[in-house]
């Protein structure tokens, strides 16, 4: 039953898609949707691993706290400009690279917080 309440929803979709005017810009609101959706729920996601890890991030030095929260701040800015750099080549390689950077940026955190 569940299952054909979701195909039922999809083809309701796939309906305003193809025969309403304007159905192009009622999927492109609905992925936006999704993407906000998405986006809100990594904050959440951040917010509450912060929130439980508070005692861990006070004691990291201030160098490595500056690490994490630029690793992380990279990100964002990543996520938020992936449009304009995967309008390129050389922009596609940009964000790959920065991205392997925060991560490796962040990785090294982890691992001098877990020495402790």
């Amino acid at each position: 039953m569940r299952a054909a309440r979701n195909i039922a929803i999809i083809m309701l979709l796939a309906l305003v898609v193809a025969f309403l005017p304007g159905g192009g810009n009622v999927a492109s609101g609905i992925l936006t949707t999704l993407t906000l959706g998405f986006l809100a729920a990594i904050s959440f996601f951040v917010y509450t691993l912060a929130r439980e890890n508070r005692f861990t991030l006070d004691t990291l030095s201030d160098g490595n706290r500056a690490l994490l929260y630029g690793g992380i701040g990279l990100i964002t800015l990543l996520i938020a400009g992936t449009d304009e750099f995967f309008d390129t080549g050389g922009g596609t390689l940009a964000w790959i690279l920065l991205l392997g950077v925060s991560v490796a940026a962040i990785w090294r955190v982890w691992l001098d917080a877990k020495s402790y």
